[in-house]
């Protein structure tokens, strides 16, 4: 049977994914930095600082295939040489010596949760995976080149990698970005949104993304392959707020305010990366994983949704 050992266990997706492993019969460890019981049947591995620990390779003894979905998370805002070069160590350096370890343990697979920021950050037509990569920011620059590194060990060794590039990741336990999405859509009073309905986005539902993991697991021809993903529908922003809404038990009820109007607001407060992000258009196109891997998303956007404000109105009731 295959031995698995995730990442970035306690993070958003790496918890999830031990969590549905082990509970789909799948032997799997979860290495965490300190103590801690992930739970569910999860054998949990102590190994202090990825960074440090990739430095040798007991700690991938008696493992099969490595999920890496640790990595420092992108934030918002300008980035500085400094900030880079933390982005490169941590994202790309620490990748490149994980996989030196994997082959170091006989590992016989690695797929890294890559982003689709190593892509670029706006699309005039759905990204492909040959569509030539174009990172604008230090998070993407550094999944972009922790990709290659990647590619180049496992040319050279052998080590099957698969690489996953997915879009904003939402669901249950969903922080940052989405979470603030969701608190505003929470809130009782009409929203100015209602103009943002030219653009789209791709979105991927957790579980949609943990079945896709479970797809290349021992896929035998998932191995040197990268793969773009999505739920299947890439709403506008107005659709996904109203959506959002609906989910909540909130009334609609989007103002039409234009969006040219909310940008340039926006930029009056200092806020025009954020308006970017919420009236441009990313779209990511998911043929061939559906095609080489046979996958499908086993959940619509709908459901994804209701799933994660059913979430957010428990978390809501036990903070107050």
């Amino acid at each position: 049977m295959t031995r698995i050992l995730v990442t970035g266990a306690t993070g958003f997706v790496g918890h999830a994914l031990c969590r549905s492993l082990a509970a789909g019969g799948i032997e799997v460890c979860g290495a965490v930095r300190a103590g801690g019981d992930i739970g569910g049947g999860v054998e949990t591995r102590i190994i202090g600082d990825l960074r440090d620990a990739v430095k040798t390779s007991e700690f991938l003894n008696g493992i099969d295939c490595v999920v890496h979905t640790a990595a420092r998370v992108h934030r918002m805002g300008k980035i500085g040489p400094e900030e880079l070069d933390s982005y490169l160590r941590d994202n790309t350096e620490t990748t490149r010596r994980l996989a030196e370890a994997a082959v170091t343990a006989g590992v016989r697979r690695l797929i890294f949760l890559s982003s689709i920021k190593a892509n670029g950050e706006e699309t005039p037509a759905p990204y492909t995976e040959n569509t030539p990569p174009r990172p604008e920011d230090a998070y993407g620059i550094s999944k972009l080149k922790a990709e290659q590194a990647l590619g180049e060990i496992a040319a050279a060794t052998g080590l099957e990698s698969v690489i996953l590039r997915p879009p904003l990741i939402y669901g249950p336990g969903v922080r940052a970005n989405f979470l603030s999405l969701l608190h505003l859509a929470d809130s009782p009073i009409p929203l100015p949104l209602g103009g943002l309905k030219h653009n789209a986005r791709s979105l991927l539902y957790l579980g949609n993304l943990l079945s896709a993991i479970r797809c290349t697991l021992d896929h035998p021809d998932a191995a040197g392959r990268t793969y773009l993903l999505r739920d299947g529908d890439d709403p506008s922003t107005a659709m996904l707020v109203r959506k959002l809404r609906q989910a909540l038990g909130r009334p609609t009820r989007l103002m039409p305010v234009p969006a040219s109007l909310i940008g340039a607001a926006a930029r009056a407060a200092g806020r025009g990366a954020v308006m970017q992000r919420i009236n441009g258009s990313l779209t990511v196109d998911d043929t061939a994983i559906r095609h080489e891997l046979g996958w499908r998303p086993p959940f619509t956007l709908d459901q994804g949704l209701a799933a994660t404000a059913a979430w957010f109105r428990t978390l809501h009731a036990t903070h107050h």
